[in-house]
Parts: structure tokens; sequence; C-alpha cells
């Protein structure tokens, strides 16, 4: 089966390669096993081997043993770690980032992420998204929300916006022209809220 580069770094051979860097690179001193790696970044555990046998045979990714389990992370001692990360982070950074971001914000049932972003996510091909927007469903405290924003966009060097509707509202959205054109369009769900 033949798959397509990446929209959003046409660089990698595939978009699964760039859904397990960046499971790896957003903390690369967290060492993952396979199983737990394949799961996080929804891709099927024989690709997840695959690939990275083949990172930790360029050097990209070291390896150990802990017992029978396979543990990898990135190999920060290689020169492409700094900007290998800093693509990482700008391109399949913000579904990783933005999960850890929103997890301990009390009051979300849901978040997807829309727009350009999540357009190059889907494979949609285009320029470069200028910005990533976040829809949060639910009542979280607009303060936290903010504050999630601020961070994410310093971890991932793009702005951020979050925008946020009731429950109530993103289920019977009517003629709403704001949530026609967000759910008409790709969406990436975040692993975050009541309803993940």
């Amino acid at each position: 089966m033949k798959t397509s580069p990446s929209a959003l770094l046409p660089i990698l051979r595939t978009p699964a390669v760039g859904e397990l860097l960046a499971r790896l690179f957003v903390h690369p001193q967290r060492g993952w096993a396979l199983k737990d790696l394949a799961a996080a970044a929804q891709v099927s555990l024989p690709t997840t081997t695959r690939e990275v046998t083949r990172m930790v045979r360029s050097g990209l990714l070291a390896e150990k043993r802990v017992g029978r389990t396979r543990q990898v992370r990135p190999n920060t001692d290689s020169l492409l770690f700094p900007p290998l990360r800093r693509l990482l982070l700008l391109t399949y950074g913000p579904v990783p980032v933005l999960e850890e971001e929103l997890s301990a914000v009390a009051g979300i049932e849901r978040a997807v992420v829309y727009g350009s972003w999540a357009e190059r996510h889907a494979g949609v091909e285009g320029n470069e998204p200028n910005d990533v927007d976040v829809l949060v469903v639910g009542q979280p405290d607009l303060d936290d929300l903010y504050d999630v924003a601020e961070r994410a966009r310093q971890r991932l060097g793009r702005p951020v916006s979050i925008r946020n509707v009731s429950a109530s509202r993103w289920n019977e959205p009517g003629s709403d022209p704001f949530l026609a054109g967000v759910t008409t369009g790709p969406l990436v769900t975040l692993g975050v809220g009541t309803e993940r």
C-alpha cells in the first residue's frame, strides 16, 4: 500500500512518522515503550516497530532494554536533534502539546483542532499554517484557556487561538456560521475532556 508524504512536513515519508516523532521529541528525556508510543500516536504497532527500528539505525533515536521491553527516546547527542525537534514542534507538536496543556483544565467536555493546521494534518495540501486554531467545548475557566494558549504558543513557536463554545451550542449549532465552518472542515480530536 502506497502512502502519501506528510502535508504538514513534506520531507517526511508518511504522516505516521510525524506522529511518532512528535510524541518522542516533545519530551526527549522520556523513554517510550513501543506499545505505549504506538497507542499515543495512534499508529499501528507493526508500523511503529518498523519506523522506530529505522530511526534507531540512523542514530536519531536511542534505545535500551528494560526487562523484555524495548524503550526508545530521541538521541539528544545527535547534531540533528535541535533542528529536528524544532521542526516537529512546529508541525506535529500541536496535538501532544495541547493535550498536555489542556488536560489540567477543568470543565472541558471535548477539544478539537480545526482550520488550516487540521487541514494539513488530514493531508490537504496548502501553505504552511500560520497558527493553530482550537475549539474547546464545555465550561472551562476562560483565564485557564488563555494561559494554555500562551504556554502552547511559547512551546510550539506559533500562535495558538482557543475558542470556547457550550456543549449545547456544539450539539445543536443551528445556523451558526462559525460552527458550520468548523464542522465542515477537517477536525483533529484531542485526547482531553470527558467525551474523548
